[in-house]
Protein backbone atom coordinates (compact mmCIF):
# COMPACT_ATOMS: atom_id res chain seq x y z
CA UNK A 1 0.00 0.00 0.00
CA UNK A 2 1.25 3.45 -1.19
CA UNK A 3 2.12 6.19 1.76
CA UNK A 4 -0.22 8.24 0.25
CA UNK A 5 -3.36 5.33 0.00
CA UNK A 6 -2.70 4.64 3.81
CA UNK A 7 -3.40 8.42 4.99
CA UNK A 8 -6.40 8.72 2.58
CA UNK A 9 -8.07 5.63 4.09
CA UNK A 10 -7.53 7.14 7.25
CA UNK A 11 -9.16 10.19 6.69
CA UNK A 12 -11.98 8.64 4.65
CA UNK A 13 -12.70 6.75 7.84
CA UNK A 14 -12.32 9.53 10.76
CA UNK A 15 -11.98 12.80 8.93
CA UNK A 16 -11.68 13.96 12.20
CA UNK A 17 -8.20 13.15 12.09
CA UNK A 18 -7.75 15.40 9.47
CA UNK A 19 -8.64 18.26 11.20
CA UNK A 20 -7.41 17.82 14.34
CA UNK A 21 -4.06 17.56 12.20
CA UNK A 22 -4.54 20.99 10.68
CA UNK A 23 -5.42 22.09 14.08
CA UNK A 24 -9.18 22.48 14.16
CA UNK A 25 -11.99 20.64 15.90
CA UNK A 26 -12.45 17.07 15.74
CA UNK A 27 -16.49 17.93 15.33
CA UNK A 28 -16.26 19.73 12.07
CA UNK A 29 -15.55 16.78 10.59
CA UNK A 30 -19.13 15.74 11.23
CA UNK A 31 -20.45 18.12 8.25
CA UNK A 32 -17.87 16.98 5.89
CA UNK A 33 -17.55 13.60 3.51
CA UNK A 34 -13.96 12.70 2.50
CA UNK A 35 -13.89 11.67 -1.27
CA UNK A 36 -11.88 11.45 -4.46
CA UNK A 37 -13.28 13.27 -7.38
CA UNK A 38 -13.12 13.17 -11.21
CA UNK A 39 -12.12 16.30 -13.17
CA UNK A 40 -14.62 15.78 -16.09
CA UNK A 41 -13.30 16.19 -19.75
CA UNK A 42 -9.17 15.86 -18.23
CA UNK A 43 -7.64 12.96 -17.25
CA UNK A 44 -7.03 14.61 -13.37
CA UNK A 45 -8.38 13.18 -10.64
CA UNK A 46 -8.21 14.07 -6.82
CA UNK A 47 -8.15 11.58 -4.16
CA UNK A 48 -7.80 13.56 -1.36
CA UNK A 49 -11.21 16.43 -1.35
CA UNK A 50 -13.54 16.64 1.58
CA UNK A 51 -16.63 18.40 0.73
CA UNK A 52 -19.42 19.77 2.73
CA UNK A 53 -22.32 17.40 3.02
CA UNK A 54 -24.71 20.05 4.19
CA UNK A 55 -24.41 24.17 4.85
CA UNK A 56 -22.93 25.68 1.35
CA UNK A 57 -20.64 28.17 3.77
CA UNK A 58 -17.91 25.98 4.45
CA UNK A 59 -14.87 25.30 2.58
CA UNK A 60 -14.00 22.50 0.32
CA UNK A 61 -10.80 21.18 1.58
CA UNK A 62 -8.27 19.89 -1.24
CA UNK A 63 -5.43 17.41 0.26
CA UNK A 64 -2.19 16.24 -1.25
CA UNK A 65 -0.08 13.78 1.00
CA UNK A 66 3.83 13.61 -0.54
CA UNK A 67 6.39 10.79 0.57
CA UNK A 68 9.32 11.67 -2.45
CA UNK A 69 10.34 14.81 -4.20
CA UNK A 70 7.91 15.95 -6.78
CA UNK A 71 9.31 18.94 -8.93
CA UNK A 72 5.95 19.17 -10.53
CA UNK A 73 3.88 19.08 -7.72
CA UNK A 74 2.49 22.42 -6.84
CA UNK A 75 1.71 22.30 -11.22
CA UNK A 76 -0.35 19.58 -10.83
CA UNK A 77 -2.02 20.46 -7.55
CA UNK A 78 -3.00 23.88 -8.10
CA UNK A 79 -4.09 22.92 -11.73
CA UNK A 80 -6.54 20.77 -10.43
CA UNK A 81 -7.49 22.78 -7.79
CA UNK A 82 -8.57 25.33 -10.40
CA UNK A 83 -10.04 23.56 -12.59
CA UNK A 84 -12.25 21.88 -9.89
CA UNK A 85 -13.43 25.50 -9.12
CA UNK A 86 -13.68 26.25 -12.40
CA UNK A 87 -16.21 23.26 -12.87
CA UNK A 88 -17.85 24.02 -9.76
CA UNK A 89 -18.13 27.76 -9.66
CA UNK A 90 -20.83 27.52 -6.54
CA UNK A 91 -17.79 26.67 -4.35
CA UNK A 92 -18.03 28.80 -1.12
CA UNK A 93 -14.43 28.87 -0.34
CA UNK A 94 -11.48 26.69 -0.53
CA UNK A 95 -7.82 25.52 1.43
CA UNK A 96 -5.35 23.51 0.04
CA UNK A 97 -3.67 20.84 2.43
CA UNK A 98 -0.30 19.54 1.53
CA UNK A 99 1.39 17.02 3.90
CA UNK A 100 4.80 16.22 3.61
CA UNK A 101 7.06 13.55 6.06
CA UNK A 102 9.30 16.42 6.31
CA UNK A 103 10.22 19.94 4.68
CA UNK A 104 13.03 18.08 2.47
CA UNK A 105 10.32 16.72 -0.21
CA UNK A 106 9.23 19.74 -0.98
CA UNK A 107 9.60 21.35 -4.79
CA UNK A 108 13.12 23.62 -4.98
CA UNK A 109 11.41 25.62 -7.20
CA UNK A 110 8.59 27.21 -5.95
CA UNK A 111 8.41 30.56 -7.34
CA UNK A 112 5.50 30.63 -9.69
CA UNK A 113 3.06 29.27 -6.85
CA UNK A 114 4.84 31.39 -4.13
CA UNK A 115 1.96 33.22 -3.60
CA UNK A 116 -0.26 31.09 -3.10
CA UNK A 117 2.14 28.95 -0.91
CA UNK A 118 2.20 31.71 0.99
CA UNK A 119 -1.33 32.88 1.71
CA UNK A 120 -3.75 31.66 4.59
CA UNK A 121 -5.67 29.69 1.06
CA UNK A 122 -3.05 26.97 1.74
CA UNK A 123 -1.39 25.22 4.09
CA UNK A 124 1.87 22.83 4.37
CA UNK A 125 2.04 20.05 7.27
CA UNK A 126 5.40 18.69 8.39
CA UNK A 127 4.79 15.39 10.02
CA UNK A 128 8.16 15.00 11.63
CA UNK A 129 7.45 18.52 13.60
CA UNK A 130 4.34 17.20 15.17
CA UNK A 131 5.02 16.00 19.03
CA UNK A 132 5.88 12.33 20.12
CA UNK A 133 3.67 10.12 19.58
CA UNK A 134 3.02 10.08 23.55
CA UNK A 135 2.01 13.15 23.51
CA UNK A 136 -0.43 13.27 20.92
CA UNK A 137 -3.90 12.44 20.71
CA UNK A 138 -4.80 9.03 19.75
CA UNK A 139 -5.85 9.71 15.98
CA UNK A 140 -2.93 11.98 15.80
CA UNK A 141 -0.54 9.00 17.08
CA UNK A 142 -1.61 7.13 14.08
CA UNK A 143 -0.24 9.73 11.76
CA UNK A 144 2.88 10.35 13.29
CA UNK A 145 3.63 6.36 13.44
CA UNK A 146 3.81 6.10 9.66
CA UNK A 147 6.52 8.29 9.77
CA UNK A 148 8.13 6.93 12.80
CA UNK A 149 11.81 5.43 13.06
CA UNK A 150 12.07 1.47 12.71
CA UNK A 151 14.19 1.41 15.54
CA UNK A 152 10.96 3.39 17.52
CA UNK A 153 8.08 1.92 16.02
CA UNK A 154 7.08 -1.23 17.71
CA UNK A 155 7.25 0.26 21.12
CA UNK A 156 5.33 3.19 19.38
CA UNK A 157 3.01 0.93 18.03
CA UNK A 158 2.42 -0.99 21.01
CA UNK A 159 1.65 1.94 23.16
CA UNK A 160 -0.77 3.37 20.73
CA UNK A 161 -2.72 -0.05 21.04
CA UNK A 162 -2.77 -0.04 24.44
CA UNK A 163 -4.21 3.13 24.55
CA UNK A 164 -7.38 2.34 21.79
CA UNK A 165 -8.80 0.43 24.92
CA UNK A 166 -9.38 3.72 26.63
CA UNK A 167 -9.13 6.42 23.95
CA UNK A 168 -11.35 6.70 21.08
CA UNK A 169 -11.12 8.17 17.60
CA UNK A 170 -14.27 9.43 15.70
CA UNK A 171 -15.27 7.00 13.50
CA UNK A 172 -13.11 4.40 13.91
CA UNK A 173 -13.29 1.54 16.67
CA UNK A 174 -10.88 0.21 18.98
CA UNK A 175 -10.80 -3.01 16.98
CA UNK A 176 -10.43 -1.06 13.25
CA UNK A 177 -7.72 1.63 15.20
CA UNK A 178 -5.78 -2.13 16.06
CA UNK A 179 -5.86 -3.21 12.33
CA UNK A 180 -4.79 0.11 11.24
CA UNK A 181 -1.58 -0.16 13.33
CA UNK A 182 -0.79 -3.55 12.48
CA UNK A 183 -1.32 -2.32 8.68
CA UNK A 184 1.13 0.96 8.73
CA UNK A 185 3.45 -1.79 10.39
CA UNK A 186 3.20 -4.34 7.60
CA UNK A 187 3.92 -1.04 5.45
CA UNK A 188 7.05 -0.22 7.21
CA UNK A 189 8.72 -3.31 7.84
CA UNK A 190 8.38 -5.34 4.40
CA UNK A 191 10.06 -8.15 4.95
CA UNK A 192 8.44 -9.23 8.31
CA UNK A 193 5.28 -11.71 7.66
CA UNK A 194 1.56 -10.38 9.39
CA UNK A 195 2.07 -13.08 11.72
CA UNK A 196 5.82 -11.93 12.75
CA UNK A 197 3.90 -8.51 13.08
CA UNK A 198 1.64 -9.85 15.14
CA UNK A 199 4.27 -11.06 17.71
CA UNK A 200 6.21 -8.08 17.34
CA UNK A 201 3.12 -5.90 18.94
CA UNK A 202 2.11 -8.70 20.94
CA UNK A 203 -1.04 -9.20 19.14
CA UNK A 204 -1.39 -12.92 19.44
CA UNK A 205 -3.44 -13.01 22.53
CA UNK A 206 -5.48 -9.63 22.72
CA UNK A 207 -6.90 -11.34 18.56
CA UNK A 208 -8.16 -14.59 20.74
CA UNK A 209 -9.96 -12.65 23.73
CA UNK A 210 -13.62 -12.39 23.64
CA UNK A 211 -13.82 -8.69 23.56
CA UNK A 212 -11.72 -8.06 20.00
CA UNK A 213 -13.84 -11.31 18.91
CA UNK A 214 -17.31 -9.47 19.38
CA UNK A 215 -15.58 -6.09 18.12
CA UNK A 216 -14.56 -8.04 14.83
CA UNK A 217 -17.95 -9.45 14.52
CA UNK A 218 -19.47 -5.97 15.19
CA UNK A 219 -17.06 -4.49 12.64
CA UNK A 220 -18.02 -7.25 9.99
CA UNK A 221 -21.80 -6.32 10.33
CA UNK A 222 -21.08 -2.81 10.05
CA UNK A 223 -18.62 -3.58 7.04
CA UNK A 224 -21.68 -5.60 4.90
CA UNK A 225 -23.81 -2.38 6.35
CA UNK A 226 -20.94 0.04 4.86
CA UNK A 227 -21.32 -2.16 1.43
CA UNK A 228 -24.86 -1.79 1.01
CA UNK A 229 -24.84 2.11 1.52
CA UNK A 230 -22.09 2.32 -1.00
CA UNK A 231 -23.39 0.26 -3.48
CA UNK A 232 -26.82 2.15 -3.25
CA UNK A 233 -24.84 5.40 -3.33
CA UNK A 234 -23.06 4.36 -6.66
CA UNK A 235 -26.49 3.21 -8.21
CA UNK A 236 -28.11 6.80 -7.41
CA UNK A 237 -25.19 8.86 -8.71
CA UNK A 238 -25.07 6.41 -11.53
CA UNK A 239 -28.35 7.59 -12.15
CA UNK A 240 -28.38 11.01 -11.69
CA UNK A 241 -25.50 10.93 -14.53
CA UNK A 242 -27.08 9.08 -16.55
CA UNK A 243 -29.97 11.49 -16.56
CA UNK A 244 -27.86 14.94 -16.01
CA UNK A 245 -23.73 14.68 -17.04
CA UNK A 246 -21.30 14.79 -14.10
CA UNK A 247 -22.09 15.75 -10.97
CA UNK A 248 -22.39 19.37 -10.03
CA UNK A 249 -22.28 20.60 -6.01
CA UNK A 250 -26.11 20.96 -6.07
CA UNK A 251 -26.45 17.54 -7.22
CA UNK A 252 -24.42 15.28 -4.99
CA UNK A 253 -25.76 17.40 -1.71
CA UNK A 254 -29.37 15.66 -2.60
CA UNK A 255 -27.54 11.87 -2.71
CA UNK A 256 -27.60 11.54 1.19
CA UNK A 257 -30.79 11.91 1.21
CA UNK A 258 -32.15 9.55 -1.48
CA UNK A 259 -29.94 6.98 -0.37
CA UNK A 260 -32.62 6.84 3.06
CA UNK A 261 -35.16 5.81 0.52
CA UNK A 262 -35.88 2.07 -0.96
CA UNK A 263 -34.45 1.13 -4.51
CA UNK A 264 -37.65 0.66 -5.73
CA UNK A 265 -38.88 4.20 -4.45
CA UNK A 266 -35.74 6.32 -5.21
CA UNK A 267 -35.12 4.79 -8.76
CA UNK A 268 -38.63 5.98 -10.96
CA UNK A 269 -38.03 9.42 -8.69
CA UNK A 270 -34.53 9.58 -10.53
CA UNK A 271 -35.83 8.64 -13.57
CA UNK A 272 -39.02 10.35 -14.13
CA UNK A 273 -38.22 13.74 -12.24
CA UNK A 274 -36.61 17.04 -13.30
CA UNK A 275 -33.65 18.44 -11.99
CA UNK A 276 -35.53 21.20 -10.55
CA UNK A 277 -37.90 18.89 -9.35
CA UNK A 278 -35.37 16.45 -7.74
CA UNK A 279 -33.29 19.57 -5.86
CA UNK A 280 -37.20 20.85 -4.83
CA UNK A 281 -37.85 17.77 -2.88
CA UNK A 282 -34.87 16.28 -1.68
CA UNK A 283 -32.55 19.85 -1.82
CA UNK A 284 -31.98 21.87 1.49
CA UNK A 285 -34.79 23.86 1.51
CA UNK A 286 -36.85 20.41 1.27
Amino acid sequence: MKTDTLFYRLFQRSPSLFFELIGQAASDASAYEFRSVEIKQTAFRLDGVLLPTGATDRPVYFSEVQFYKDPQLYHRFFAELFLYLAQHPTTHDWQGILIYPDRTLEPDEARLHQILLDSPKVRRIYLNELDEVANLPLSLGLVKLVIEPEATAPQQARQLIGRSRQETVIGISSQEIIELIETIMVYKFTSLGRAEIEAMLGLGDLKQSRVYQEALEEGRQEGRQEGRQEGRQEIIENLLRARFGNLDQELTSIVAVVMNLPPAEFTPLLLQLSRAELLDRFGQGA
